[in-house]
């Protein structure tokens, strides 16, 4: 099911948390009533982790993680890399890249298998992406936006792309992803996917501005209607997590 939230009166939730299936990031020197709308819904079953990246709060946009791990810019400091390294779950690897386009979130968008990039990225940053994250990585735009993390979201049940996308590139990237995907918007007609929600497996957290259709048009895509028991995450969660240990 997907939740409203705002930070600090700001409908970009994605700029200020990264959600996974195994972890969630939220940043510092929010209002507790942000930090318990995650923690409400995800305590149980994942970590909420408070961070900063660089010593700034948009740390959505300078990361980019799924379940097996979490790259973030070279500017992070070795404190920050401590505190993730410490509260992250055992098996999820974090690892600093140094890359020329260093706001990683809005050049990749990734879920648990497979990642879209920038085309100007890093053969060196794409191979580190392929190790760290376990990923299938793939160069491409989206509605001729070279920002693919800004103007997508994707899990492994589904994604939400730019509105301005043609049939035919939505159809080609959903062969290549092996996903369903659709195009819609969030905070009342916002074109920035990935900075207006974060979605995992089982919920998502989007801007308070988001419509009911376009609520509707969202957890349809990313399959949050099937209500998941909390058993049968904790029980989907544990397989995923011995599946990726081994």
């Amino acid at each position: 099911m997907a939740c409203r939230v705002q930070f600090e009166g700001n409908n970009d939730i994605g700029v200020f948390s990264k959600l996974t299936n195994s972890y969630c990031l939220v940043a510092i020197g929010g209002s507790e009533n942000f930090y318990s709308v995650f923690e409400s819904e995800l305590s149980e079953i994942v970590p909420v982790i408070h961070a900063s990246i660089a010593g700034c709060r948009i740390i959505g946009r300078m990361t980019v993680a799924n379940r097996n791990g979490l790259l973030v810019p070279n500017t992070t400091t070795d404190q920050e890399l401590q505190h993730l390294r410490n509260s992250l779950p055992d098996n999820v690897h974090v690892q600093r890249v140094e890359e020329r386009l260093s706001a990683l979130g809005n050049v990749i968008a990734c879920n648990d298998y497979v990642a879209l990039v920038h085309p100007d990225l890093d053969r060196e940053t794409e191979e580190i992406l392929a190790d760290t994250l376990k990923v299938e990585v793939f160069r491409q735009s989206i509605a001729n936006q070279v920002l693919v993390g800004t103007y997508c979201s994707i899990s492994n049940q589904g994604g939400l792309l730019h509105p301005r996308i043609n049939v035919e590139a939505q159809d080609e990237l959903s062969s290549l992803l092996q996903i369903p995907l659709i195009a819609g918007t969030v905070n009342r007609g916002s074109e920035l996917i990935g900075s207006g929600l974060v979605v995992n497996d089982w919920t998502c957290f989007c801007g308070f501005d988001t419509t009911s259709t376009e609520i509707s048009v969202i957890e349809n895509i990313f399959k949050l209607t099937e209500a998941h028991g909390p058993k049968k995450i904790q029980s989907s969660m544990r397989m995923s997590l011995i599946e990726s240990m081994t």
